[in-house]
């Protein structure tokens, strides 16, 4: 899959805490660029940065989209994220509901 098949993709990526997941998850809402989020607090990280390993407690952010707008999701997530490298990845709906992927075409404008 490519950015430029249409398919209904889920959106993940994490955030420093539920505050700023939920104001993400808003401000793409607002902006139509997802149908719906969930975001579910209490993860624990581990990554690699800046040569060691780190850890950290995240909040993560699942939102329902289409492949066509990750360019749009990404760009919007950098503008309002405060890591200077946030985690936002697309994974393919592979099957599901027709309605439900119905659904969320239907409310992003897709």
């Amino acid at each position: 899959m490519t950015e430029t098949d249409n398919g209904e993709v889920l959106l993940y990526l994490t955030a420093p805490d539920r505050g700023t997941a939920l104001a993400i998850a808003r401000a793409l809402l607002e902006d139509r660029l997802i149908a719906c989020a969930n975001v579910i607090d209490g993860a624990s990280s581990l990554y690699w940065w800046e040569g060691r390993i780190e850890e950290a407690a995240e909040a993560l952010l699942i939102g329902k989209t289409t492949m066509t707008l990750m360019p749009s999701v990404t760009r919007r997530v950098k503008e309002l994220h405060p890591y200077s490298c946030p985690c936002v990845a697309a994974l393919p709906i592979v099957a599901g509901n027709p309605d439900f992927l119905g659904w969320i075409r239907a409310e992003t404008g897709c």
